[in-house]
């Protein structure tokens, strides 16, 4: 009987261990492995960003190998003397890391961003519990240049502002994946490629249009420029009137994108020659001039009786007092002297002798269907903003509105909407969509629109620009060259819904070139605190020092 006992239990284990064994092998299996499989993120290596300097390209944004050190505190045995000697090393303060030390944590981050002096100094310590992980961080071997349109890689690794944001998913990549078998530490005992679940895929590399020794000259100019006109802060763009391209976008102030995480205004990091709209303008007559010759509603050699002033809902639109009062004007005349009240009659003929609805939609659809005003460009930046139209037929006193419209008031523009549109109608009439990304083989444009005004129209219109600057704006001319532009000195609405009387804004919009425009400046100098208009005071001179070192810098062809 006991034997026959001993016989039932010793088979009943055998049964047992051949369950657990043989049947359930893979599944127990499993279940040990789980403890000591984990799986690690392969960081992907963010795509550098270069650009044109010369003939060469050459990096703006690269990749900087630093370390984060890290801590287990379950084995850091004295934490306190641990604390002090990294403090010597990394100048950071013992009592901040024992802090950290003393949290109820397995992964407690002491430092970041250290340098391989800092690293090797800590390996030498070979403290139990106390690691180091490397990390990619962006470097600037342009310092400073071009900040704003770049943007920055913040510490969770997400580009934030200007081509950082826009293209992120592009420059970012995809990390691969690990499975490696660890200690009940969690230190990896294998780390060979047979435990790479996936590789990662590194970032593009991006290459921009912009011409690195053309940007440093256009903000060397604009920073020297700005305090001559007691004004804090501007914009200037330089664009190829041709294809889109940008060559360079200016912006004062700026900061450092190395160091971003010391700038106190987050309004610092946008680009404001996308993001931040303005009312234009009398730089905006040159369009209202380009709509009303290509609708057919004027003539390029018209003249007309200009009372130098028109009352419209109540409200009287004047010239200033130098504009010369009541004559007979012609269209160049609206363009040289800057008439408000040859802007208005332009905005009457379209409406066949009177500002209505007629002449309030057919202005609404060339700055929104030609012009492409009231939405984004498309441009490689985080933040453009899109700028605002106001409805032809919808609100209250809509034809004072779509007058003021006509010289720059009450619609608000990004310097670059209208740099582009301006380009679109000097070049023939091809609307490029602005771009800073190149494709390698020369600027990637595209065509976002063909014939917004007429070739015949445009050629009108660098005639009439030309010959501004020739009679009017003599101080621009740079001899063997044609250049064409116009002034515009831009009221600033309070915020009692009124404009101010006590600083405007001055913008200036032109091109130089030879037989055709080599490139369009769009210049924005913000409440300037001259003696005259901020247009001619402030933002020509500016456009007159970009012009002169774009000619003696850049081999533009000569006019025959």
């Amino acid at each position: 009987m006991f034997y026959g006992l001993l016989i039932l239990i010793f088979a009943v284990f055998i049964v047992r261990l051949f369950y657990v064994q043989v049947i359930k092998h893979e599944d127990y299996k499993q279940a040990a492995l789980s403890g000591q499989l984990k799986q690690y993120s392969i960081p992907a290596e963010r795509g550098i960003i270069e650009a044109y300097s010369g003939n060469s390209v050459v990096p703006i944004v690269l990749n900087e190998e630093v370390y984060t050190l890290f801590a287990d505190p379950v084995y850091v045995a004295d934490k306190k003397a641990v604390a002090e000697q990294l403090s010597k090393i990394t100048g950071d303060k013992a009592k901040d890391y024992l802090a950290k030390m003393s949290k109820d944590t397995r992964y407690a981050v002491l430092a970041k961003k250290l340098d391989n002096k800092k690293k090797t100094a800590i390996e030498k310590l070979k403290f139990k519990g106390v690691g180091l992980r490397t990390e990619s961080i962006r470097a600037y071997p342009q310092g400073d240049l071009a900040a704003q349109l770049l943007g920055f890689v913040n510490d969770g690794g997400q580009g934030t502002y200007g081509i950082e944001q826009f293209m992120d998913s592009q420059l970012a990549g995809t990390p691969g994946e690990l499975k490696a078998i660890t200690d009940i530490r969690g230190v990896p005992l294998v780390a060979s490629k047979d435990n790479v679940l996936k590789d990662p895929v590194n970032g593009q590399k991006i290459r921009l249009t912009i011409e690195i020794g053309m940007q440093k000259k256009v903000e060397e100019l604009l920073k020297e420029h700005l305090p001559t006109v007691n004004s804090k802060s501007g914009s200037a763009i330089v664009l190829d009137p041709n294809n889109g391209a940008i060559k360079a976008i200016a912006n004062y102030p700026s900061y450092n994108p190395s160091r971003y995480f010391d700038v106190k205004d987050a309004a610092l990091f946008t680009n404001p020659a996308v993001s931040s709209p303005l009312e234009v303008g009398s730089i905006m007559k040159t369009l209202t001039v380009a709509t009303g010759l290509n609708s057919g509603a004027i003539k390029v050699n018209q003249t007309f009786y200009d009372p130098a002033q028109f009352t419209v809902d109540g409200y009287t639109i004047h010239d200033v007092a130098e504009d010369g009062g009541a004559q007979t004007r012609s269209i160049s005349d609206i363009l040289k002297f800057s008439l408000n009240s040859g802007a208005t009659w332009i905005m009457m003929q379209l409406g066949g002798g009177q500002i209505n609805e007629k002449a309030r939609k057919l202005d609404y659809d060339y700055l929104t269907n030609h012009y492409f005003f009231g939405q984004k460009t498309g441009v490689e930046q985080g933040y453009e903003a899109p700028g605002v139209v106001p409805d032809p037929s919808e609100g209250f006193g809509l034809n004072i509105k779509y007058a003021n419209m006509a010289f720059g008031q009450g619609l608000t523009v990004t310097p670059l909407q209208m740099a582009a549109a301006f380009a679109a109608t000097i070049n023939g009439g091809t609307y490029y969509q602005p771009h800073l990304v190149d494709d390698g083989k020369g600027a990637a444009s595209k065509i976002k629109k063909q014939n917004i005004i007429s070739p015949k129209i445009s050629a009108q219109l660098r005639s009439l620009h030309e010959n501004s600057v020739n009679t009017h704006y003599t101080s621009l001319i740079h001899p063997g060259y044609k250049i064409g532009g116009k002034t515009g000195t831009a009221q600033i609405a309070g915020s009692n819904g009124k404009y101010r009387t006590d600083v405007f804004n001055g913008t200036f919009i032109g091109y130089i070139g030879g037989d055709k425009p080599a490139y369009v400046i769009m210049i924005r100098i913000n409440e300037p605190h001259v003696s005259y208009f901020a247009g001619a005071a402030a933002a020509a001179p500016l456009f007159k020092k970009i012009s002169d070192m774009l000619i003696d810098n850049f081999s533009i062809p000569r006019a025959d």
